[in-house]
């Protein structure tokens, strides 16, 4: 058996005992291409501008101050509304802050087109879906007659000219406006043997008509009805 150097052997070990220990600490070298910090260093947020300090969870938390209500322009409603309707319009509105002039008479206007040509179809349906009950009770009259004289009646809405509000109020949560149109329609009403009894197929009349809304400003329905009509002269 060799003789074994007993110095030599203990200062191996202890080499060894040293080295395992900068292993431990430092880690092993990076060779990989990997970015400082680890796997997960990408993912981390970008060095940026301190975040606010955090208050304790029993520190009470202040409310931010209410912003100053913008004061409303005296003629707001100019371009879709007479000056007797702003008053209305302003109760409307307050009632109801989702309320849309522009976009009200854009459902005016349909509204007006869709009575028209439903009245002279004889269709009920979409005229009781528009309509409030007293409005559409008289129009559905109207129709009964026709169909028991054995008539029938064709209407063109050729063109709306002009649509604008000529009132407004509010009666506790009750809206109404009334919008006077300006159309061109072209309507003829046949006897049962084809023959004219009124109207012409060919002639377009001006027709101005004052028509009016209702709604309740609490209800999540946001559909206007219409609940009376009224003949203007052009």
């Amino acid at each position: 058996m060799p003789d074994i150097d007993l110095p030599t052997v203990i200062f191996a070990l202890v080499a060894l005992f040293v080295a395992y220990k900068l292993r431990s600490v430092l880690g092993m070298r990076n060779d990989q291409g990997r970015p400082p910090g680890g796997l997960l260093a990408p993912l981390r947020r970008a060095p940026g501008p301190a975040s606010p300090a955090v208050a304790p969870r029993d520190a009470p938390v202040e409310a931010p101050a209410p912003r100053p209500a913008l004061p409303m322009a005296p003629d707001r409603w100019k371009t879709v509304a007479e000056p007797d309707a702003w008053r209305g319009l302003d109760a409307i509105a307050a009632a109801d802050n989702s309320f849309d002039a522009q976009a009200f008479l854009s459902g005016a206007r349909a509204a007006y087109d869709m009575v028209i040509h439903a009245f002279a179809a004889g269709d009920s349906a979409t005229l009781r879906s528009l309509m409030a009950p007293e409005s559409f009770a008289n129009f559905d009259a109207a129709i009964r007659a026709r169909a028991a004289a054995g008539h029938t009646m064709t209407t063109t809405v050729v063109s709306i000219d002009d649509a604008t509000i000529a009132g407004a109020q509010r009666d506790g949560p009750n809206a109404q406006i009334s919008v006077r149109f300006a159309s061109k329609l072209a309507s003829v009403t046949r006897d049962m043997g084809g023959a004219v009894v009124d109207g012409s197929p060919t002639e377009v009349v001006d027709h101005l008509d004052l028509w009016t809304f209702v709604r309740d400003v609490r209800s999540r329905d946001p559909n206007w009805r219409l609940t009376a009509t009224q003949s203007e002269r052009p």
